[in-house]
C-alpha cells in the first residue's frame, strides 16, 4: 500500500562537494529526499521544479552569494525554511540572514549531530505547518459540506407533502415548511420564532409538543401520536420526536403532520358497511339457529345419528356466525368511539363476582375450579362503563375456561395498587407459545394446535378486550408458558 506520509525534500546549496555529499549522507538517513546544487542559480532552478521544504544555504559562494540567494528564495516562496551555513560565525551575519527570513543558521565546520538537530527542528516546524494547512483545508471542506448538506436538508423539508415544524427547547418554532402552513392555514407573512401556540390553537397538542421539546419523552417508544381535527372535517395526525444533542440532551422537537382525512373517511365507510351487513345478517341467522334447535328437539330419536350430527354441526356453525356478527358490531362501535357509555359508579368486586357466578356452571361442566380472590380491605368504587368492564372480564374469564383442560384451575385476583386496580386472570391451561404472544390482540388471529383446534371462536374477543381497555384508559398485558398456563393482567385507573 502506498505510504500517505510525504517525505521532506531538502536542498543543499554549497560550493564544496565534500560538504554537499556529507550532508546528503546524514539527511538520507533521516529519511529526507535530498537535492544538491553547487551554485545559487542552480539551486533556484531546482526550487522552481521541486517542492522543496528546507534549504541548507552556504553564505559564501562564488558568483551569487548566499544572502542574495536567500532574498530570492523568500520572494519565490516564503514558506521554505532556509538554514544558512556560514564559515564566518559572526553574530552580525546570522542576524542579517534572520532579518531577511532565514529560519536558523549553522556554522562551519559542523558536526553531524548539529546538522541533525537543526534539520530535525526545521522539519518538525514544516510538518506542523503542513498538518495545520491540512486541518484548515478539511475544516473549510467540512464547512462547505455542512452548508451544502443544510441546503439539501432544507430543500427536502420544503418539498415534503407532510407538514414539518421544528421547535427549540423553549417551544419556539425554528422551522416550518410550506405543507405545515397549508395544513393549518398559516399565512406566509407569519414568520418563525414565535411560541408554538401562536401557530397551533389546540392546547393539548401544544402541551404535548412542549413536553417533547423539554425532553420529557427521550424514549421514542413512549411518545403518543395526536389526532387534530380541523374545520371541514380535516384530520391531521401529529407525530413528534425529540432532537437530541451529542450528549443526548434535548435541544427541541421535530413534529410531522400527516393528513389522514381520507383514512378517516374510509374507516367510517368500512364501519358503516360492517354495521349494515351485520344487522342484515343477524336476524335471518338467528331464525335459522332457532329453527335448527327446534328440529333437533322434535326429531330426537327419529332421525339417524348421522342426520342429528349434521344438524348439530349446522346449529353450531350458525351460532358461531351470530357470535362473529356480534363481535364485528362491537369492533365497529369501538372504532367509532361510541362503545363506552357514560361512566357510572361501579363496584368492580361485585361485577367480577357476578361474572364468576355466571361462568361457574361452564367451569363446573369441565370439572374446573373457578375462584375469585379479593383483598381484605374494600376496594374503592370506580367510575367506568359497567358494560365495557363486563365485556372485558367476561371475555378473559371465558377464554381461561375454554383454553384450560378438564379438572384445571382458573383464578381471578383483584387488588388495589397505588392509584390503580389490578385484575389478574390466571389459568393452568394449554398456554400460548412465545411466538404467538405479540399477535393475539390482532383481529381474527387464533392460536391453533392439537389441543385448541376444536375450540370455537372468532378471533375477535381479545381485540375487543384490548380496544375496550384502551378506551377506558387502562392497560392489558399477557404472560404465558406453553403447556403450563396463562396470566392476563388488566390495570384500571381509579376515577372516583
Amino acid at each position: 500500500m502506498e505510504n500517505s506520509i510525504k517525505t521532506t525534500q531538502v536542498l543543499v546549496i554549497d560550493d564544496e562537494q565534500d560538504l554537499r555529499d556529507g550532508a546528503e549522507r546524514i539527511l538520507t538517513r533521516m529519511e529526507c529526499d535530498v537535492f544538491k546544487a553547487s551554485r545559487g542559480d542552480e539551486g533556484l532552478d531546482i526550487i522552481k521544479e521541486e517542492e522543496i521544504a528546507i534549504v541548507l544555504l552556504d553564505m559564501k559562494m562564488p558568483g551569487m552569494d548566499g544572502m542574495e540567494v536567500l532574498k530570492i528564495i523568500k520572494d519565490m516562496d516564503k514558506e521554505i525554511l532556509v538554514i544558512v551555513i556560514t564559515g564566518y560565525a559572526t553574530l552580525e551575519t546570522a542576524i542579517e540572514a534572520m532579518k531577511i527570513g532565514a529560519y536558523d543558521f549553522i556554522s562551519k565546520p559542523y558536526e553531524p549531530e548539529q546538522l541533525r538537530i537543526v534539520v530535525r527542528r526545521a522539519r518538525e516546524k514544516f510538518e506542523l505547518k503542513r498538518e495545520a494547512e491540512q486541518l484548515e483545508a478539511k475544516r473549510k471542506k467540512t464547512l462547505l459540506d455542512l452548508d451544502t448538506e443544510k441546503s439539501r436538508i432544507h430543500t427536502i423539508i420544503e418539498s415534503l407533502p407532510n407538514g414539518v415544524v421544528v421547535t427549540n427547547s423553549e417551544g419556539k418554532v425554528m422551522l416550518m415548511n410550506p405543507s405545515f402552513r397549508l395544513h393549518l392555514g398559516i399565512d406566509k407573512s407569519i414568520a418563525t420564532g414565535q411560541h408554538i401556540d401562536t401557530y397551533i390553537s389546540d392546547k393539548a397538542l401544544c402541551n404535548l409538543i412542549m413536553e417533547i421539546s423539554r425532553g420529557k419523552h427521550v424514549d421514542f417508544n413512549d411518545i403518543p401520536t395526536y389526532e387534530l381535527l380541523l374545520p371541514n372535517n380535516k384530520y391531521l395526525m401529529a407525530r413528534g420526536r425529540p432532537v437530541l444533542g451529542d450528549k443526548r440532551e434535548c435541544l427541541g422537537a421535530v413534529v410531522n403532520f400527516m393528513d389522514i382525512s381520507a383514512m378517516k373517511t374510509l374507516d367510517q365507510l368500512k364501519s358503516e358497511f360492517v354495521a349494515k351487513v351485520s344487522h342484515e345478517l343477524r336476524s335471518p341467522l338467528s331464525t335459522i339457529h332457532e329453527q335448527l334447535a327446534l328440529v333437533l328437539k322434535e326429531f330426537v330419536g327419529v332421525k339417524s345419528e348421522e342426520d342429528q350430527h349434521m344438524l348439530s354441526r349446522a346449529k353450531e356453525k350458525t351460532r358461531g356466525l351470530i357470535s362473529l356478527i356480534g363481535d364485528l358490531l362491537d369492533l365497529s362501535r369501538i372504532e367509532s368511539g361510541i362503545v363506552v357509555q357514560e361512566p357510572k359508579q361501579v363496584s368492580l368486586v361485585d361485577l367480577l363476582k357476578d361474572i364468576v357466578d355466571f361462568l361457574g356452571t361452564r367451569a363446573k361442566n369441565k370439572m374446573q375450579s373457578l375462584t375469585l380472590e379479593v383483598p381484605d380491605d374494600p376496594l374503592p368504587i370506580i367510575k367506568a362503563d359497567p358494560i365495557a368492564l363486563e365485556s372485558i372480564f367476561g371475555n378473559l374469564i371465558t377464554n381461561a375456561v375454554n383454553y384450560t383442560q378438564d379438572k384445571g384451575a382458573v383464578k381471578v385476583k383483584v387488588e388495589y395498587i397505588g392509584i390503580n386496580i389490578r385484575v389478574m386472570v390466571t389459568d393452568n391451561g394449554f398456554g400460548i407459545e412465545e411466538r404467538h404472544l405479540d399477535k393475539i390482540f390482532d383481529r381474527f388471529y387464533r392460536v391453533k394446535n392439537d389441543k385448541t383446534r376444536y375450540i370455537t371462536g372468532t378471533g375477535l374477543g381479545l381485540p375487543i378486550v384490548k380496544g375496550l381497555v384502551d378506551s377506558i384508559g387502562g392497560f392489558i398485558d399477557v404472560e404465558s408458558t406453553f403447556g403450563k398456563g396463562t396470566v392476563f393482567t388488566v390495570i384500571i385507573p381509579v376515577k372516583t
